[in-house]
């Protein structure tokens, strides 16, 4: 069910559903004109179904590139799942510096955010938006519905598997309402659609559901790479892994061990990490067996201007030429700091594959955030394949490139940041042994970058993070799991809107409910630090 079908998919059946986001005043206008009474009786329909909730993640309207946004108040390509879950893990960093001066996007890397923040509301909005979609489907689906429409045999049992997937999709989008907003609205399929106001639950209650949903599925989930571009049980465990990493941060309980026991299923599961680094970026990754759960993006059939479109262009601009990444022209936006290039001892890239820094004409210091040339610039995600063919569509705008949610090198250097924090049911000699694993892959096949037991800390583990998934959504939450997020123990540049950078709030931690949020809702509580 890769998502080159799934557009095709989504132009044949036209969903008939109306979804309420978090408020009496927040009703997103129906997908189209059939009603679900209608959709529903037919298994032929569920699949393609299906394939919206899954393609959510990738597009932000209903018919591409734009026109049609599936959420209103911002730009619709600003809208995208991706472009947001980016702006708000990589722009907040050392990572990621944007010239831009849309809106109040500089607000994000210089840490001194509102939650009046289109941005920070577009995320927001965006993972509600999911969370209904997905509900609508279980609440379609569940045992009762299904008897009622008639579906029996191997199309039931599809039909659970389907709602499984549906349920790890929704606790995907908890997840990041958990990790980016804390305490949030709370709405499953239980709540009928309608004008009420969805009460909030805490952080340590929405960890709660998360958990016991993760685990309820897992019996009918796919077995791992059953299917590729689709959340199988390896996605889940995965997730699970992650949410009991960040345990101690989400509800001031270590769940080291937890995250230990769901990484080793996952590496268990018979991913293996690909031989060349870079090829996990290009245009054919969706062949890679190191993926675990992608967000599928291709040139014709998921047009649009967020995701992976937004990560490639706007990493290119300067003197980087184009066609090397298989687009028709750069839009000169990001580039990193001199704090992030400092985690590699060679930048160049002649020894560790993953320093992918172009620096022909760019200066390592940013004395001007608006001016694209201050900074490292950053060529990682390309619409090329392995064998240099550009992607599929002709004008090229828009890219083939799958983004990579899960990937097994990630859970590698979560058992291994679990044993450290001391997990149980693991041991350093295996910790040890996955670290190599990663860097030998980095460093084109050769031991020389790889590390010995004494160098293996949790100092360590941040840094060999940033430099394995840089731009893949992670350096926030990590920041912050290390406590070097908002303090002055790590500086970057424009940390706190100063060229040298300065520690900020801990307030920051949390990004804001967003304004419109509290005004439709007035029976939210905002998070300490914000109006």
């Amino acid at each position: 069910m890769e998502i080159k079908h799934l557009k095709k998919l989504l132009a044949i059946l036209i969903i008939g559903i109306a979804v309420t986001i978090t408020s009496c005043k927040k009703n997103l206008q129906p997908l189209g004109q059939s009603t679900s009474a209608n959709v529903y009786k037919d298994f032929s329909n569920y699949k393609q179904i299906l394939a919206k909730l899954y393609t959510a993640f990738a597009l932000s309207g209903q018919q591409g590139p734009a026109g049609n946004a599936d959420i209103v108040g911002i730009d619709e390509g600003f809208s995208n799942y991706l472009r947001e879950l980016f702006n708000m893990e990589e722009l907040t960093t050392d990572e990621a510096q944007i010239v831009w001066n849309d809106g109040t996007v500089h607000d994000l890397h210089d840490m001194n955010w509102t939650a009046q923040n289109e941005f920070i509301r577009a995320m927001y909005d965006r993972i509600f938006y999911e969370i209904a979609v997905d509900n609508e489907f279980i609440r379609q689906t569940t045992d009762a519905q299904l008897s009622a429409n008639g579906i029996t045999g191997n199309n039931l049992t599809l039909a659970k598997q389907y709602r499984a997937e549906a349920r790890f999709l929704r606790a995907l989008a908890y997840y990041h309402a958990i990790d980016l907003y804390g305490s949030v609205p709370f709405i499953t399929e239980n709540d009928k659609v309608g004008v009420f106001f969805p009460k909030q639950k805490s952080r340590a209650e929405l960890f709660a559901y998360v958990e016991s949903e993760l685990k309820a599925i897992q019996g009918d989930m796919g077995d791992p790479r059953f299917e590729y571009g689709r959340a199988d049980k390896a996605a889940a465990w995965t997730l699970l892994s992650k949410l009991y990493l960040n345990a101690k941060v989400y509800t001031g309980t270590d769940r080291s061990t937890d995250a230990i026991t769901y990484a080793k299923m996952v590496i268990a599961a018979g991913y293996t990490l690909e031989p060349h680094y870079k090829n996990l970026f290009l245009a054919d990754n969706n062949n890679s067996k190191e993926i675990i759960f992608p967000i599928e993006s291709d040139g014709i059939h998921t047009q649009g201007y967020g995701g992976m479109t937004y990560l490639v262009h706007a990493q290119v601009g300067g003197k980087m030429d184009p066609a090397k990444f298989g687009i028709n022209g750069g839009w000169a936006g990001l580039r990193t700091t001199k704090q992030y290039v400092g985690l590699f001892s060679d930048p160049s890239g002649a020894t560790d594959q993953r320093a992918l820094f172009f620096t022909t004409g760019q200066n390592i210091e940013i004395n001007d955030e608006y001016t694209f040339t201050d900074g490292y610039a950053i060529q990682k995600f390309r619409n090329v394949s392995s064998t240099g063919v550009t992607g599929s569509d002709p004008t090229g705008n828009f890219p083939d490139t799958d983004f990579p949610m899960f990937r097994l090198a990630d859970v590698y250097l979560i058992y291994a940041e679990a044993v450290l924090r001391g997990g149980s049911g693991g041991d350093l000699a295996t910790a040890l042994n996955y670290v190599n694993l990663v860097r030998t892959r980095a460093y084109d096949g050769s031991n020389s970058g790889n590390i010995t037991s004494g160098n293996l800390n949790l100092q360590f583990i941040l840094d060999e993070r940033g430099r394995e998934l840089l731009f893949e959504m992670q350096r926030r939450t990590d920041l912050i799991r290390f406590g070097k997020f908002t303090d002055a123990s790590y500086l970057w540049a424009w940390k706190g809107g100063v060229k040298d950078g300065k520690g900020v709030s801990s307030d920051l931690n949390l990004m804001p409910i967003p304004s419109t949020d509290l005004v439709n809702n007035p029976t939210l509580i905002q998070n300490p630090g914000y109006k």
